[in-house]
C-alpha cells in the first residue's frame, strides 16, 4: 500500500484556466487556408498552418494537437493517407476531413478510418467553429480516459496488511461503498488513504469492463480552478466545453484527496450536486447527471473543521455515512514486511528502465531484501508512515548494486541508547524523481516524444532538453 504522494492526479485541473485548444489546418488552397487560419485564431484557438499532407503528418507526429482539419486532396500525401497513419499513433488528435467534391465512397472511407466528421466546401465558418469545439471536447475525454488507463496499468491495487482492525474496516467500507454510500478516509499524512480508496474502488470492477476511477487533490487549488476541474467549464473562448472529473468518471469513482482543503464555495457547489443529483458546468446552464461515487480523504478532523466554520456541516454529514480511520504504520509494524515486498515488486519495472531494458526484454525481477534490512525496517517507528517507507525503498533501489537491498542501502542509522532507528537521507532528490518519471512516461508511449511531452505537461523542446541532460537513450539505440 503506497502513500498518498504516490497517487497520480490523472485529471489535473489548471491553476488558472484550461489549456488552449490546439488545431492543425492542412489546406493547399492558399486563400481558403488563410481565411480558416485567421478565423480560428480570432476565436481563441492555437493554430498551426501547413500546405501539404507530408508536412501535416510530420507535425502531428512531433507536436501534440487536439484537432486536425485535413483537406482530402493535397500534394505529396492526400488527406486520407494522413488520417490512416495518424490514427495509428498512441494518442491521436480528432481528425476533421475537408473536401470540395467528396463522394459517398470517400465519406465512408474517411469515417471507417476514424475521422470525427467530414466538412463539405464551401463551409460556413460558424459551422467549423462549433464542429472543432465538439471534436476537442471528445478528444479531451478520450485523453483523460487514456491517462486513467496509463496510471492504473499495473493492475488492481491490493491491500498488503494483516492488521485485523484495518481489514475489518476495509470489509465494512467495501460493502457500504457498493451500496452507494460515500466514504471518508481519515488518517495521518502518508498512511496510504488514497491508495486504500483505490483498493475499495477496485471491488466495483465487474471483471468485464473497467470502471473509471479519477483521483483529484483539493490541496493548493483556487476555488475557481478546483470548481472547473470537478464540474467542468463552459465559455466562449478557447477554454470552452471542458469536461470535469465528474463527467470523466461517470459510472465510476472520484477520489477527492485533502477534501479538508476544499474551498467553501466549492463545498457548496458539491453539496448542491449531491442534493439535486445534477450539476451544471462552471459558466454553463445545461444540467448534467451526477453519476459518480465519491471517496474523500482528510488528514484533519472534519468535525473540528465544521465547528470552526471551515467545513460545511451538511457535506460532512453526507460524507460521514462511511468513515474509515487508517492507523499509522507504527501501530501495525507487522505489515512492514508485506508492504516492502509489494513496493519492491512494483519497482521492478523502474529497475528495468534504469538498465535500458526494452519492452521485449521480458519481465523484470523484483529486488531482494536481506534479513538485516528487513529487521531494520521493522524496528523503525516510521513518523512519515507508508509514504516514508516508499521513499526509503525507492532510494535503496537506486543504491543497490547486486539486486539485494541491505541495511546500508536504507540509510537508516541506530540511535544511541535504544532499539529505535532514525532516518537519514532516506528520500529521492527532485532530480531523481523527475528522471524516473520521464523514463516511465517515454516507455508508456513507446518513446513518442510528442505524446510524452503532452502527458508530462511540458513542451516537446523542454522534453528533448531533459532527455539530453539526463543522458537518456531509446532502448536499442546506439550511443
Amino acid at each position: 500500500m503506497m502513500g498518498d504522494p504516490g497517487l497520480p492526479s490523472v485529471v489535473a485541473g489548471p491553476s488558472t484556466a484550461p489549456a488552449p485548444m490546439r488545431v492543425l489546418v492542412a489546406e493547399d488552397e492558399s486563400h481558403l487556408g488563410t481565411v480558416l487560419e485567421q478565423y480560428l485564431l480570432a476565436r481563441g484557438f492555437t493554430v498551426t498552418m501547413v500546405r501539404n499532407g507530408r508536412l501535416a503528418l510530420e507535425h502531428l507526429r512531433a507536436e501534440p494537437c487536439d484537432v486536425a482539419l485535413l483537406d482530402i486532396v493535397m500534394p505529396d500525401l492526400d488527406g486520407l493517407e494522413v488520417l490512416r497513419q495518424v490514427r495509428e499513433e498512441p494518442l491521436p488528435p480528432e481528425i476533421i476531413m475537408m473536401s470540395g467534391n467528396s463522394s459517398a465512397e470517400t465519406s465512408q472511407t474517411a469515417m471507417r478510418l476514424g475521422a470525427y466528421d467530414l466538412l463539405s466546401k464551401p463551409y460556413r465558418l460558424a459551422e467549423v467553429d462549433a464542429l472543432v469545439r465538439r471534436a476537442v471536447e471528445k478528444r479531451r475525454l478520450v485523453r483523460a480516459n487514456r491517462l486513467l488507463r496509463v496510471a492504473t496499468d499495473g493492475g488492481a491495487p491490493t491491500l498488503a496488511s494483516a492488521y485485523p482492525p484495518l481489514l475489518a474496516a476495509l470489509a465494512r467500507a467495501v460493502q457500504q461503498f457498493a451500496d452507494g454510500t460515500p466514504l471518508l478516509i481519515t488518517g495521518e499524512p502518508g498512511t496510504g488513504k488514497a491508495y486504500l480508496a483505490r483498493v475499495i474502488h477496485a471491488h466495483l470492477d465487474s471483471g468485464h469492463q473497467a470502471v473509471p476511477c479519477v483521483p483529484l487533490s483539493c490541496a493548493g487549488r483556487s476555488a475557481e480552478a478546483c470548481a472547473q476541474t470537478i464540474f467542468g467549464a463552459e465559455g466562449d473562448g478557447a477554454d470552452a466545453h471542458a469536461p470535469g472529473v465528474l463527467e470523466v468518471a461517470a459510472g465510476g469513482t472520484v477520489i477527492l484527496t485533502h477534501i479538508d482543503q476544499l474551498e467553501l464555495s466549492v463545498q457548496d457547489r458539491l453539496l448542491r450536486a449531491v442534493q439535486d443529483g445534477r450539476f451544471p458546468r462552471v459558466g454553463g446552464y445545461q444540467s448534467r447527471p451526477f453519476q459518480t461515487r465519491i471517496i474523500a480523504t482528510s488528514t484533519r478532523d472534519l468535525a473540528r473543521q465544521v465547528a470552526s466554520g471551515a467545513f460545511r456541516e451538511p457535506l460532512y454529514r453526507w460524507l460521514s455515512g462511511g468513515i474509515v480511520a487508517v492507523p499509522p504504520l507504527r501501530e501495525r509494524l507487522g505489515d512492514v514486511a508485506a508492504l516492502a515486498r509489494q513496493m519492491l515488486a512494483g519497482s521492478a519495472a523502474v529497475a528495468g528502465a534504469r538498465t535500458g531494458a526494452g519492452p521485449g526484454a521480458g519481465p523484470s525481477t523484483p529486488l531482494g531484501l536481506a534479513d538485516e534490512a528487513l529487521l531494520a525496517l521493522q524496528r523503525y517507528r516510521w513518523p512519515g508512515n507508508v509514504a516514508e517507507l516508499q521513499a526509503v525503498l525507492s532510494r535503496a533501489a537506486l543504491l543497490s548494486v547486486d539486486g539485494v537491498i541491505r541495511s546500508g542501502d536504507l540509510a537508516l542509522q541506530p540511535v544511541a541508547g535504544g532499539d529505535a532507528t532514525a532516518l537519514s537521507l532516506g528520500v529521492l532528490t527532485l532530480e531523481e524523481l523527475e528522471q524516473r518519471h520521464i523514463v516511465e512516461t517515454l516507455q508508456r508511449v513507446r518513446w513518442h516524444q510528442g505524446q510524452a511531452a503532452e502527458l508530462l505537461g511540458i513542451s516537446a523542446k523542454t522534453l528533448y532538453r531533459k532527455i539530453r541532460t539526463f543522458g537518456l537513450q531509446r532502448p536499442g539505440s546506439v550511443s
